[in-house]
């Protein structure tokens, strides 16, 4: 393991830290100053998570791809879905106001970078999966489905605390730019339907690589088990939304139910191999 003050991760775990708490602090205090809604992502922000993104992106290629092998492990899956999740949302904040979303996206980063830095990959892929199409096509497809779904949850997790405050009768400073509700809602399951699409694929995928690599189609694991709950309750939560008109608790438990199983599927179990039995 690399000296700590040394891993690249620290690098984008600073600058997430540091964004956060510029956020934290300068949102309420401009709210009280002014007492009109807070203006979006200024231009200098961007730019500044621009560069928190692109030392993340270069972090995780580190990691990843250290000499000529590729390594992964449940601290690195968690950092590359939440790399491209704060991609996803950077891009989806030029045409919404997320600013709610913003602490919550960065400590996500803050987190995640910290346990790459605490919990480096030590899981070598083998050169027979590196070298499979279908593998690399099956791996962009889950990180990206991944990613979707943590957006996703971030975002209904966001939903649920201004629900709350409002049947309080109040609304803190923080989320007090947030768009209407249904404006969310309708956001929350955009992202689920692309997730969806993504995960089904991934799942075939999956299949498909089983089967070239070891001659069935499937296999009962753990990894598999989860996928497939966490497939069936968003498809479930979809139909429920088409048909049944499903909205406000029902589909924001739905949803962390969906994305608890999906990460239970590869972070868990390798959090548990890696870290709880040391394997």
């Amino acid at each position: 393991m690399e000296p700590i003050l040394l891993h690249l991760h620290l690098i984008p775990a600073v600058l997430y830290a540091g964004l956060g708490l510029y956020f934290w602090r300068t949102q309420p205090s401009s709210f009280k100053a002014s007492g009109k809604p807070i203006p979006g992502m200024a231009r200098v922000e961007r730019v500044l998570l621009v560069f928190a993104l692109l030392a993340h992106g270069f972090a995780l290629q580190a990691a990843i791809f250290p000499g000529g092998e590729m390594r992964f492990g449940f601290s690195i899956a968690l950092s590359l879905a939440v790399w491209l999740a704060i991609c996803f949302y950077w891009t989806e904040t030029l045409t919404n106001r997320l600013d709610g979303l913003r602490v919550i996206v960065l400590s996500a980063g803050v987190l995640a970078c910290a346990l790459a830095v605490f919990f480096p990959a030590n899981h070598v892929l083998s050169d027979d999966n590196i070298a499979s199409p279908v593998f690399r096509i099956h791996f962009i497809i889950a990180m990206l489905a991944y990613s979707l779904f943590m957006l996703a949850a971030l975002h209904a997790m966001l939903m649920a605390m201004a629900t709350k405050q409002l049947h309080h009768g109040r609304l803190s400073r923080a989320l007090a730019n947030l768009p209407p509700l249904l404006t969310m809602e309708a956001l929350l399951f955009r992202l689920i339907g692309v997730a969806f699409v993504l995960l089904t694929l991934t799942l075939l995928t999956g299949v498909i690589f089983t089967e070239t690599l070891f001659g069935t189609a499937f296999r009962f694991d753990h990894k598999t088990v989860f996928a497939t709950i966490s497939w069936l309750l968003f498809g479930t939560l979809l139909i429920g939304r088409h048909f049944r008109g499903w909205r406000g608790r029902v589909a924001l438990r739905w949803t962390l139910a969906g994305f608890i199983a999906l990460m239970l599927a590869y972070v868990g179990s390798r959090f548990v191999i890696e870290v709880l039995l040391h394997r």
